[in-house]
């Protein structure tokens, strides 16, 4: 009998104290917490300096004439200065910079007013003779930019594949009927003499004064602050032609000072260390192998007293550090501590790059997204060497990549954030539309059965055979097996092209093709001028200079003339693609231009000197608190446009949410683009309750636990 009393009692004690619990619990609940109603201020390290990161590899060189990469171009367009430039991100506008205003009536004669005032940050100054400079450097040296730019608009085609000399228009009779010379049938001497005159230039000489008045010429200097630039045909995209840096004006005196010019040859020392620019920075400091470029502020900047564009106003921040070519890791971390301002990862890791952040943000706050940009990307296949001058051999390879599971590598949240399409023009154009309707064309299929039967063809054609992973022959077994072949792609290689390389070297080891990655520098790549000097395969890409699909993308890779780093990577030479391609820019009919482009396509679809891949989308990952980061496809994007501005987050809540689609709309006519960020869900976290409450809400367990002890006790 006492002991279940006892018993009883001992498990009324229980379940009181259980009760004490719960009730404890549910208190808790009725506490209120508050969250504080301020959030975090992020703000630079150093208001002073801005630190870029995004750039995976280095530029090729610091010569507006020679470089001719994208990761050139925010550097180019911080330091060199154009006549006229793009405004901002819309690149189908263009302001004056150099030139104070200009005029044409005819889309074949340009004047142009320079404003009085400019000089370079050594101080020298600007005026018409600078212009003449410029070009005619440009052209001379023989250099991508320069041939791929202005070849049919300021020199001649025929005489520059005739002779290996790109000489101005007209400039060969100026020389001639100024000093007698016998230039005007002497393509050798003239590109001799004026290279002397570039490279001893002095605007007071009055023969040099004589040659640059000269009527009937590419650029003709008409007084002092008053250039007229005239192309071969009329073209009415010449002033979009002429807003990048293959337009920028050149600093004569320093380039006299360091090597001067020579015809079809770059300038080593311009290439390594830069010169003056007319830009708002300056190039202070460039570390081996470009791996680190510092620009700091021109304390002289010309545009300080002036009133000039946006694109053109004194820099907010004084130095600018550009990082090239870090590691995956290094680009990662250095954003996520704050540490860099600018950074980019491919779009596998775009939610690690997000989560690894250390401050609670929405991702359409620190990811700026473009959308995509007029672009290709392309493994071009030399059609001038063996193996890939077979054309059933390219035809194979086409067919043999499996384009979905490339396409599956940009895929972030279920969304695939690049596009696919057949090269060489971008969707972004209308006219690409109407082309491949035109010719019923799609991208290359992946078919492993149909690259067998084009690999077998190729194979009796070039004496070779290779073997498949199950041990059968395909080709001519009498004949030697199929050498590996090497892609070349640039270094240092990032993750995504990684696997995107690693995908299309299983896919060809499935129909038997050996290949390696040969890894290479940008600036390797500027002597791939010639088709026994380029690879046979190279995995890389094109942006056209200026917004002409036809001119700028068309013809500068499917053009013997262009062939090369100037646009024409395979090195595709049919004489009746090269015939049309010197003429369809030019045709002012839009529907004989686009049946012309159309031709073009077919016999280039069927001839497969590219094996075009998944082309990206454009974005970049900017810390909050910079203001004003506007991007521009032909130019980069501008670091004296930029500011810092406290970034202050929103309050977490205790809730977790779903972040809706972030939707950036690019307007950049003849199309609008619209591109939406995939949906990110992110669980924000509570502030920290403070610590009164939590000695608040212990002592009044405390105290309810103490009256049930004394409770049980009593009894």
């Amino acid at each position: 009998m006492n002991s279940q009393v006892y018993n009883y009692n001992k498990l009324e004690g229980y379940v009181l104290l259980f009760l004490v619990g719960i009730a404890s619990i549910g208190l808790l609940a009725f506490i209120p917490i508050h969250v504080s109603a301020q959030g975090v201020t992020i703000v630079p390290p150093n208001s002073s300096v801005l630190v870029d990161v995004s750039q995976t590899a280095a530029p090729d060189a610091l010569d507006p004439a020679t470089g001719f990469y994208v990761q050139d171009g925010p550097l180019f367009t911080a330091v060199y200065q154009e006549l006229v430039e793009f405004n901002g991100s819309n690149f189908l506008q263009l302001v004056p910079v150099i030139a104070q205003n200009y005029s044409t009536t005819n889309y074949e004669n340009y004047t142009f007013y320079i404003r009085q005032g400019v000089h370079f940050s050594d101080g020298v100054q600007v005026n018409a003779s600078t212009v003449w400079f410029s070009f005619y450097r440009m052209i001379l040296m023989g250099q991508g930019p320069g041939v791929s730019n202005y070849i049919t608009l300021l020199f001649n085609a025929t005489q520059y594949g005739q002779t290996g000399y790109a000489l101005p228009w007209g400039v060969a009779n100026a020389i001639h009927n100024v000093t007698g010379l016998p230039t005007n049938t002497n393509a050798t001497l003239a590109a001799d003499v004026l290279a002397s005159i570039l490279s001893n230039f002095n605007a007071n000489n009055a023969t040099i004064q004589k040659i640059m008045e000269y009527p009937y010429q590419a650029v003709v200097v008409k007084s002092a602050y008053e250039v007229e630039i005239s192309t071969l045909i009329p073209y009415r995209y010449f002033l979009y032609d002429i807003a990048a840096w293959w337009g920028a004006i050149q600093d004569p005196v320093f380039v006299d000072q360091h090597g001067g010019v020579q015809p079809n040859t770059p300038n080593s020392y311009i290439n390594l260390h830069g010169m003056p620019g007319t830009g708002p920075y300056e190039i202070v400091s460039v570390a081996e192998g470009f791996s680190t470029i510092v620009l700091k502020a021109v304390p002289n900047y010309w545009g300080v007293s002036e009133s000039v564009p946006a694109v053109a106003q004194p820099a907010h921040i004084s130095i600018i550090e550009i990082e090239y070519g870090l590691s995956h890791t290094a680009r990662v971390e250095e954003f996520d501590k704050n540490e860099a301002q600018i950074s980019f990862v491919s779009v596998p890791y775009i939610g690690s790059i997000y989560t690894g952040y250390q401050y609670t943000v929405p991702l359409s706050g620190i990811f700026a997204n473009f959308g995509s940009q007029p672009e290709v990307l392309y493994i071009a296949m030399n059609t001038e060497e063996y193996p890939t001058n077979i054309t059933a051999f390219r035809l194979a390879l086409v067919h043999a990549v499996n384009y979905s599971a490339l396409l599956h590598i940009f895929s972030y949240n279920g969304t695939i954030l690049a596009s696919e399409f057949v090269g060489p023009i971008s969707p972004q154009f209308p006219v690409y539309n109407q082309i491949v309707s035109m010719d019923h064309i799609q991208p290359y299929s992946y078919n492993v059965s149909l690259a067998l039967t084009y690999l077998n063809e190729a194979g009796y054609e070039g004496h070779f055979y290779v073997t498949l992973p199950n041990g059968t022959t395909v080709g001519n077994s009498s004949a030697t097996p199929l050498s590996t072949l090497a892609i070349y792609t640039l270094t240092p290689i990032t993750p995504l092209v990684q696997e995107e390389l690693e995908i299309i070297q299983q896919n060809l080891e499935q129909i038997g093709i050996p290949t390696s990655i040969k890894l290479v520098t940008a600036s390797v790549t500027d002597g791939w001028s010639t088709p026994s000097g380029t690879p046979d395969l190279v995995d890389l890409g094109w942006v056209p200079d200026w917004p002409d699909p036809i001119f700028q993308q068309l013809d500068v890779q499917t053009n013997v003339l262009d062939g090369g780093l100037s646009g024409d990577l395979a090195w595709l030479n049919n004489s009746v693609v090269n015939q049309m391609d010197n003429q369809v820019p030019f045709i002012t009919n839009a529907t004989e231009q686009i049946e012309m482009a159309a031709k073009i396509y077919n016999i280039t679809y069927h001839q497969a000197p590219y094996l075009w891949l998944p082309v990206p989308y454009t974005y970049y990952f900017v810390q909050p608190y910079v203001k004003n980061f506007q991007y521009n496809e032909f130019a980069g994007y501008y670091y004296n446009m930029m500011y810092y501005q406290p970034y202050t987050t929103t309050p977490p809540v205790t809730t977790t949410t779903t972040t809706p689609p972030v939707t950036t709309t690019t307007t950049t006519p003849p199309v609008t683009t619209t591109s939406t960020v995939p949906p990110v869900t992110t669980t924000t976290h509570p502030s920290s309750v403070s610590t009164l409450e939590i000695v608040a809400i212990v002592i009044v367990i405390i105290v309810i636990i103490a009256i049930a002890v004394v409770f049980l006790r009593r009894r």
